[in-house]
């Protein structure tokens, strides 16, 4: 591999340090789900939670294996659009590139809207469309200056979720080790987790409602790839990233879903309320409540960040191969595609207007949350795809690497066929099945801009 790979590509500089790297993994593969969305999770599913956060998490390190071995394979590879375009063909480089791009502007506009609603808890009287153009308004000058500065934001970002949850961790364990009983009506017990019908209280249908809610908290958690095109040898910084993550999975999902559960039996979690600040509540924390709404909000904005961020370089890899309009390729005098970000921050502010228009607030939010998962697992059965034929067509490459995916072909199909489970699961409930109409417009009006796409480069090779 040539040293122009090495150092960079397209323009784009190798800013990324294994510091950055590593905290915006951590930072992806733990999201606003898991402050806000466990407490439905834990109503649905009980204690059986944790077996559904852990499935996931497996599932997820495969396809985070898989996109490894990839990108490792061949350092020209700026993220998932180039291997997708070279393993599938051209259409797959557009369906993905243009799918991400949206996931994380619908992931965004949601998230923009959560942190006006959580900035409402310090000024109640501001009006909610101001802390979203604030809040759009600082991620974008703070990206144009440079890639370096997005990963110290996501680095402190990611810190403050990583000190929340020890927290949490940390006070369920004094309560549980102290005298045990903190009122009438709760009590920090072991045996919380399966003494109140079991660790699966609901049947088999509560465990699979889990993953419907579930599956939401892990979007991002491939962000990992999309920032490779900018990290510093990325042969370490990649490898190391991606096997931490069932560490992390254990430790950040598992370990706090079960200390939550320890300290409040799993029937007293309220669905729309967050647990974390219930646990700091019982503890006799009085400012649990303005803590964990500065976490939920940082959380938030880091997520908005990533998908300030990713968009961007999505939309300079689409316009390298012709797939969007030639102005996106454009680079400031930083090594930023500026004009990508400008697009995608007018296309978060505009969503989160229309979204105000929505009655029922929920309502909207569900939605953009089920569709945002649904167009998550399409870009990554494309990453898992793209290993099937990188497998078939490259075999010599495959037993050069020194980054083999474990299971290879085989727990490609299984993690292939886990997605296609989550995808009926989603059928179950009217709120999540509404997504699943919506999708198919998506990829029909991806196929008529593919066809105008070809067409205008088959008048221009005339």
């Amino acid at each position: 591999m040539n040293d122009a790979a090495e150092q960079g590509h397209g323009d784009l500089k190798r800013s990324l340090s294994n510091r950055h790297i590593q905290l915006i993994a951590l930072g992806g593969a733990i999201g606003t789900g898991l402050f806000m969305g466990s407490g439905k999770s834990i109503s649905l599913a009980g204690p059986s939670i944790l077996f559904v956060y852990m499935i996931i998490g497996a599932m997820l390190f495969f396809v985070m294996r898989a996109m490894g071995e990839l990108l490792l394979s061949n350092l020209e590879y700026k993220s998932f659009i180039d291997f997708a375009t070279d393993l599938l063909g051209p259409w797959a480089g557009f369906f993905t590139g243009w799918t991400y791009w949206l996931c994380w502007v619908v992931t965004g506009i949601a998230d923009v809207i959560a942190v006006s609603a959580y900035a409402q808890f310090w000024f109640p009287d501001a009006p909610q469309w101001l802390p979203a153009l604030l809040c759009v308004g600082l991620l974008l000058s703070l990206n144009l200056i440079t890639v370096k500065l997005f990963g110290e934001i996501e680095f402190w970002f990611a810190m403050i979720k990583l000190v929340a949850i020890a927290g949490l961790v940390a006070v369920g364990a004094h309560l549980l080790v102290s005298s045990g009983t903190l009122s009438a009506s709760h009590g920090a017990r072991l045996d919380n987790l399966w003494n109140d019908g079991g660790m699966f209280p609901h049947g088999w249908m509560g465990f699979f409602a889990g993953f419907q809610i579930s599956i939401f908290a892990f979007v991002g958690i491939e962000l990992v790839g999309t920032a490779a095109a900018e990290t510093r040898n990325p042969r370490v910084t990649l490898p190391r990233a991606i096997n931490s993550i069932p560490v992390r999975i254990i430790i950040f999902y598992v370990f706090a879903l079960a200390t939550i559960m320890v300290v409040t039996p799993w029937r007293e979690v309220v669905a729309d309320k967050s647990p974390f600040v219930e646990l700091f509540l019982i503890a006799g924390l009085p400012a649990a409540a303005a803590w964990i709404n500065f976490v939920v909000l940082s959380s938030a904005a880091s997520s908005a960040n990533s998908g300030v961020f990713s968009t961007s370089r999505m939309l300079f890899g689409l316009a390298l191969e012709g797939d969007a309009p030639r102005a996106f390729q454009r680079l400031s005098k930083r090594a930023v595609p500026s004009n990508g970000l400008l697009f995608s921050c007018a296309c978060l502010l505009l969503g989160a207007m229309l979204i105000y228009l929505i009655p029922n607030l929920m309502q909207a939010f569900t939605l953009i949350t089920t569709l945002s998962a649904l167009l998550f697992m399409f870009v990554w059965s494309i990453i898992l795809l793209s290993y099937l034929a990188y497998r078939k067509s490259r075999p010599a490459l495959h037993q050069a690497s020194g980054y083999k995916m474990p299971g290879g072909r085989l727990m490609c199909w299984v993690t292939l066929a886990f997605f296609a489970g989550v995808l009926v699961l989603l059928t179950l409930k009217d709120d999540t099945r509404q997504a699943l109409y919506l999708a198919p417009g998506w990829f029909v009006l991806l196929g008529l801009a593919y066809r105008v796409t070809l067409n205008r480069r088959t008048l221009h090779l005339r």
